[in-house]
């Protein structure tokens, strides 16, 4: 247990902030750090099914990604607890990533436009554009193929690329 835990503490201290990053991307806005922690936690827990076919840093992520996909159920399972309750929920603003982040307006509609994709693309956008992943380190983290990964991944770009043009049009017309 001792070398486990000295090995996740320095694998924390190397990929931290690519799975802080990963996470703020993949659920947007929220207490990101207490999920960066869920994930180191589970890579603790899990540590015996650690297989060393993979990289930690895939692995990681893989784990991120599941962490990513948990916190999406439960704020649905929220806002749908909310609506059924009857309660007035709105969602905060004051914590939107932007806000945290202080992005410029380039970035702001980036980030608008990978939150839009369907979870497919914006799984393969965040690892491979953003987070810079090779093909296989992202097939592994999603469990793909090589080829579903450069198939997706370039499927995404151009749904990103049609989106820009959207938007620019709907720009040109609000001018006009």
């Amino acid at each position: 247990m001792m070398n486990t835990n000295k090995e996740i503490t320095e694998w924390f201290y190397t990929y931290n902030k690519d799975i802080y990053h990963f996470l703020l991307y993949y659920v947007g806005s929220g207490d990101i750090e207490d999920l960066v922690q869920d994930v180191f936690i589970r890579a603790i827990k899990g540590f015996d099914s650690f297989q060393s076919k993979s990289t930690p840093k895939t692995w990681l992520f893989s784990i991120a990604r599941n962490v990513g996909i948990d916190e999406v159920r439960k704020r649905k399972r929220s806002r749908i607890k909310h609506f059924i309750g009857g309660g007035d929920y709105e969602p905060k603003d004051d914590t939107t990533p932007e806000k945290v982040l202080q992005l410029n307006e380039n970035n702001k509609n980036l980030y608008r436009e990978i939150q839009a994709l369907k979870s497919n693309y914006r799984d393969v956008v965040i690892l491979r554009a953003i987070k810079e992943l090779s093909v296989s380190e992202t097939a592994a983290v999603l469990s793909w193929s090589e080829s579903k990964v450069s198939t997706t991944y370039h499927r995404a770009l151009k749904a990103l690329g049609k989106k820009k043009e959207v938007t620019q049009y709907e720009s040109i017309q609000r001018l006009d």
